[in-house]
């Protein structure tokens, strides 16, 4: 995430890198010499919103600012909550409405941390700080959503509301600054996001950390600390899969794209699938993360497509700090030969005190001139006249977003779409993987990398002290001693990792290595994620079916990979089911211990044998391979360890050893305990479920196909209980240690996962595209989008058709409606 550059007006970029004139009405690429309409004229915005089956809106404008005012009264018919929710969180003002604490009165004071900590990083400061230099196109974004936000709002009142914030206080309109501090606190989901907590409670050895009553000046007394640990940055169990198919490898020669990304199914980061138009300029669809004024995060218009993986670079240094030992306040630090001030601040919130009153709270916060400072106990700890630990951000703040991804959904060929990278550095935390019309493709690592030195990369590789942090701890700490360690901007556009050729491209959260394992790309910064280093199951099952899943001479159709997506294999199985049913089968009635209790293997042997292999709704037997995929990945047991020569293949061979038979035990155990049947049909004991307004379970029980990143499934889903990132509330059931398996739910509640997928293919005819939005549309379980799409996944799984044509929208209208505003 990253420092955010704003290099050049937009309107200049386009003159050089658009062309060619589009005469369909659907819309098409800017004419020659023509400059692409940004503001409406006297400030009068228009748009026209024909929603589709599935609640699909197609929102037409003659501007930038109207398409935006559509798209954010289009968002806010469907998820207007959760939209609410984010503007107060991101503006500090949840302890106001909602208390200190996340759940009341439980003394976690999670919406303290929360509110002091985007006060620290300073989201809303910036915002108003660089909103006024923001280029025309941001403004013009973030001015049309608000407005479009707004007219929902006082339309239908806030009486009329979803149940989730009807009549709340926190719901209002907003304006141009809110969605700018919105966009900055999304830039910091994988850096600053991770340290609340450590910001939280770095203070001078000396000084108490909590909050301060400001009327009295003394301790607030109903914090509690929560623990404080380093975040887990890329957790494989998620993120997401995709492909860019270029001329050698699609039937019809031209390109395709996979766009698969595995995000919560509930909270702040679901994705709403739309399309925009402004004749003769802009045509695009696809998806975005809730609270993109107006760009396609994840899509195509007629001429290229795109998709995005998380990726594995890091984002920020923590920087350590030595002290100076003359003070004895231990706020001072050596920094090029002279002494620099540590320097404080004293933020004020608002704290609602459970009677109708509000009590006004003070903290002090700590920094550094290169970011906070930053405490992890015993790990990163403020010692007297010793260290302490700052922490940089290249994502903060990132004023590229909205510019470089509308860069992307205006691209009108691959080269213009790569010009998007080298003006911009706004795409945050993500691969990105793409083809064109003509089936080229092309991916690149431009999410926000710092830039290091020479030296400060010889002493990352070659101090040990630095290295064994960074391989214990998985973040990178480098000295703030001198200058030269200390990183100025992020990793230029011709030093980021990047492929380009017309075969194919493809990233399942892995690092830049094997993009295309023919052509494998080189070394680049550490920074950027392993080289030469085992793969996970997910990415091998992937590059396993690049090779084995087309078609006609080894080329894919749009069918093929229609197959493909949601076949559910499994990896794992496929490498190890057959040696696992000789192993247990040797073991027959005698029983295994596990935690003391004698268990025996015999029943689920047999039902394993009649597994087919899938994750399919009726799979039979499915539950106790996937119970031991979860045991076997605390121990894998293979005879073959990984070989940086054959990445594909190693490690292989199932071990037939004690461990392995363990591992399948404490599986069986774990069933039994929840009372899953050994031949239960996977969709007896895999779902999604619902939640009431109040948060309670729904009862109604979906039941759902796929695997698990663990098992080498390439559809992935994962339900272990993680932090809601919104105040809408939620049920969880408690899982077991190290698996998802619930005893409460009697099996597998599943939050996470594929969600937006959306398969694409250009052709004579323009596009052609499927998807689904796994969750459906909206939020509000009124709505007849709430779970329609959720339901076809769960009776399919099967995708629908994407109506991106004129004639197809006219002919699946189900509704439509102009709306307008005036100044």
């Amino acid at each position: 995430m990253t420092g955010i550059l704003l290099r050049i007006l937009f309107t200049l970029f386009l003159f050089s890198t658009l062309s060619s004139c589009s005469d369909n009405d659907d819309g098409g690429t800017q004419p020659d010499n023509q400059a692409l309409p940004l503001f409406a004229p006297e400030g009068k915005l228009k748009a026209e919103i024909r929603w589709t089956t599935h609640g699909v809106p197609h929102i037409k404008a003659e501007n930038i600012e109207s398409m935006a005012y559509g798209v954010g009264y289009a968002s806010a018919n469907d998820n207007i909550c959760i939209i609410a929710d984010q503007v107060t969180k991101f503006n500090s003002q949840r302890s106001k409405y909602f208390g200190p604490d996340r759940v009341i009165n439980s003394g976690d004071s999670a919406n303290l941390i929360s509110d002091f900590g985007y006060l620290t990083i300073g989201l809303r400061e910036l915002a108003e700080q660089h909103i006024s230099s923001m280029s025309d196109m941001s403004k013009a974004l973030l001015s049309g959503y608000a407005k479009g936000f707004n007219f929902y709002l006082n339309e239908k009142g806030k009486d009329n509301l979803a149940p989730a914030c009807a009549s709340q206080p926190w719901v209002k309109d907003i304006d141009e600054t809110d969605m700018l501090t919105y966009l900055l606190g999304i830039g910091t989901i994988a850096s600053s996001n991770n340290f609340l907590n450590a910001m939280f409670i770095a203070a001078p050895p000396s000084e108490d950390f909590r909050p301060r009553v400001k009327s009295t000046q003394h301790p607030y007394t109903q914090f509690q600390a929560k623990r404080v640990s380093l975040p887990n940055l890329n957790p494989m169990s998620l993120g997401s899969n995709g492909w860019g198919l270029g001329r050698e490898k699609t039937e019809n020669q031209r390109g395709m794209v996979l766009g698969n990304p595995h995000f919560p199914h509930r909270g702040a980061l679901r994705f709403w699938q739309f399309h925009t138009t402004i004749p003769n300029y802009l045509n695009a669809m696809g998806a975005s993360i809730l609270g993109m004024p107006g760009p396609i995060n994840i899509g195509f218009n007629e001429n290229v497509a795109w998709t995005h993986t998380f990726s594995t670079a890091e984002h920020f240094i923590i920087y350590e700090l030595f002290l100076d030992e003359a003070d004895t306040s231990s706020l001072s630090y050596r920094f090029d030969n002279t002494s620099q001030d540590i320097t404080s601040r004293v933020y004020e919130i608002e704290v609602a005190d459970g009677t109708g009153g509000t009590t006004m709270l003070q903290k002090t916060s700590f920094y550094s001139d290169l970011g906070p400072i930053v405490v992890v106990p015993d790990v990163f700890e403020w010692k007297q006249g010793q260290r302490a630990y700052a922490f940089k951000d290249a994502n903060l703040p990132n004023l590229d977003i909205l510019d470089h991804w509308m860069s992307m959904n205006l691209a009108d060929n691959m080269q213009a779409f790569k010009q998007a990278f080298q003006n911009h550095d706004g795409v945050i935390f993500n691969n990105t993987m793409s083809a064109s019309e003509d089936g080229q493709v092309f991916y690149i690592d431009d999410s926000t990398v710092p830039a290091l030195s020479d030296e400060a990369m010889t002493l990352l590789k070659g101090n040990t002290a630095y290295r064994q942090i960074r391989q214990q701890f998985g973040v990178t700490v480098l000295p703030a001693n001198e200058s030269k360690y200390v990183f100025t901007s992020p990793v230029s556009y011709d030093s980021a990792p990047k492929y380009e050729s017309f075969s194919y491209v493809q990233n399942s959260n892995d690092s830049y290595w094997l993009t295309n394992a023919e052509n494998p790309l080189p070394e680049h910064s550490p920074l950027y994620g392993k080289f030469e280093y085992q793969q996970s199951l997910r990415s091998r099952m992937a590059h396993r079916m690049m090779k084995d899943s087309s078609g006609v001479d080894q080329r894919f159709s749009l069918q093929d990979l229609e197959d493909m997506i949601f076949n559910n294999r499994s990896y794992l199985a496929e490498e190890a089911l057959n040696p696992l049913l000789v192993s247990c089968t040797q073991q027959g009635p005698t029983p295994i211990l596990v935690d003391d209790e004698d268990v025996s293997i015999q029943d689920a042997c047999n039902a394993l044998a009649n597994w087919d292999g899938r994750f399919n709704t009726d799979s039979i037997g499915a539950a106790i391979f996937k119970e031991f995929a979860f045991q076997f990945n605390t121990s894998p047991q293979w005879v073959v360890p990984f070989s940086a020569s054959t990445p594909l293949d190693t490690p292989r061979d199932l071990l037939n050893n004690s461990t392995t038979l363990a591992h399948f035990a404490r599986a069986v155990k774990n069933l039994n305990d929840a009372n899953v049947p050994m031949d239960a049909a996977l969709g007896d004991v895999q779902f999604v479920e619902a939640s009431l307004p109040d948060g309670s379970p729904s009862g109604n029980k979906l039941p759902w196909a796929g695997g698990h990143n663990i098992d080498g499934s390439f559809n992935v889903f994962d339900g272990r209980v993680r932090e809601n990132d919104t105040m809408i509330p939620r049920h969880s059931y408690p899982t077991l240690p190290n698996t998802d398996l619930s005893i409460e739910a009697g099996g597998y509640h599943l939050t996470y996962g594929s969600s937006w997928v959306m398969l694409m293919n250009f052709t004579n005819d323009g596009p052609i595209a499927k998807g689904l939005l796994t969750y459906s549309q909206s939020t509000h379980p009124t709505s007849e989008y709430y779970n329609d799409q959720t339901r076809i996944y769960s009776q399919g799984p099967q995708l629908r058709t994407l109506f991106f044509s004129e004639n197809d929208i006219q002919a699946n209208v189900i509704k439509s409606k102009v709306i307008s505003y005036s100044p």
